[in-house]
């Protein structure tokens, strides 16, 4: 029980000395030291208000961005007043600039403003807009007239118009045409019976027109990838068009002379080369392409009419 020595100081310590600050012991592994070595921490200054402000909240002009009202409504004392940063010889400050662009501080936006926008507003992916119809839809015979004659202003004019009726119709009756142009296919139909002629001349017709559906289709499908922006309904029909209109020269003197004659032959080259420019103005136009890309989708349908009409290949 501890009975018998040292019973007169019971559970008392002695007093610890502190020693001078700067040479105290380190203490035991495990525990901490009180109160650490080196200089102390110093301590974090805080603000002191502004005089006249008395807590109050900081009011922002809507249009400026800048402090106005309490407490720099009358520019004294504070930031703004004589002699502060926005007074009388100061610069930027609330009664003489705006903070709304420096650190720390708050610009004002009206409501619905947009506070990135550089003065046309940024859509991401969205390509420049592409120009509009020129004039008012031309009609079948302006139209006919106009890609012989005038064909980019022709091809510009109509880009955003379908011509559905005159493509339709002016291949179909190429095609009951076209059948003539082989010689092959000519004697047969000259030799038949009016029975078995009449079903070879309008197969030969509906097989024209949705020859010319198809490759209008894949020119189209090609300007897309190639980055145009154009409408299907005028490419495939103005497509149809270009097809059958430069191919009537060498047409009209195969049904008299026969498709192997040598004038046939060079007028097929010779219409050939023309039916690739005009594909490429309608594609240049139509899909806002350059010329080189305008001619590479046109070029799987001018070796389809390569080798199925100017060579005879049908």
């Amino acid at each position: 029980m501890g009975r018998g020595r040292n019973n007169n100081r019971g559970p008392q310590q002695p007093p610890q000395q502190q020693q001078p600050y700067g040479q105290q012991q380190a203490p035991p592994y495990g525990q901490p030291s009180y109160p650490p070595a080196g200089p102390p921490p110093p301590q974090q200054q805080w603000p002191l208000p502004s005089p006249g402000g008395h807590g109050e909240p900081e009011y922002y002009d809507p249009h400026t961005g800048a402090p106005s009202g309490p407490p720099y409504a009358g520019g004294h004392g504070g930031p703004g007043g004589p002699g502060g940063p926005g007074g009388e010889g100061g610069q930027g400050g609330y009664g003489g600039g705006s903070y709304a662009d420096n650190p720390g501080h708050t610009q004002a936006f009206a409501y619905g403003e947009d506070p990135y926008s550089q003065g046309a507003t940024y859509h991401a992916g969205a390509a420049q807009a592409p120009a509009g119809p020129t004039g008012p839809r031309l009609r079948w015979k302006e139209l006919l007239r106009g890609i012989v004659m005038q064909p980019g202003p022709t091809f510009l004019r109509m880009r955003d118009y379908p011509v559905w009726g005159p493509a339709l119709i002016v291949t179909f009756l190429y095609g009951l045409l076209a059948v003539f142009g082989f010689d092959k296919a000519r004697e047969d139909v000259i030799h038949a019976t009016l029975a078995n002629a009449v079903p070879i001349v309008l197969s030969s017709a509906v097989a024209f027109v949705i020859c010319g559906l198809i490759l209008g289709a894949v020119t189209h499908t090609l300007a897309r990838q190639l980055g145009g922006d154009g409408s299907w309904q005028p490419t495939v029909g103005l497509s149809m068009l270009v097809m059958s209109i430069t191919d009537a020269p060498r047409l009209l003197f195969a049904v008299f002379l026969g498709g192997d004659n040598l004038l046939v032959q060079v007028l097929g080259w010779a219409t050939w080369v023309a039916a690739g420019a005009l594909f490429t103005s309608m594609v240049s136009k139509s899909h806002d392409l350059p010329w080189q890309k305008a001619l590479g989708a046109s070029a799987i349908q001018l070796i389809a009419l390569l080798s199925i009409i100017k060579l005879g290949t049908l």
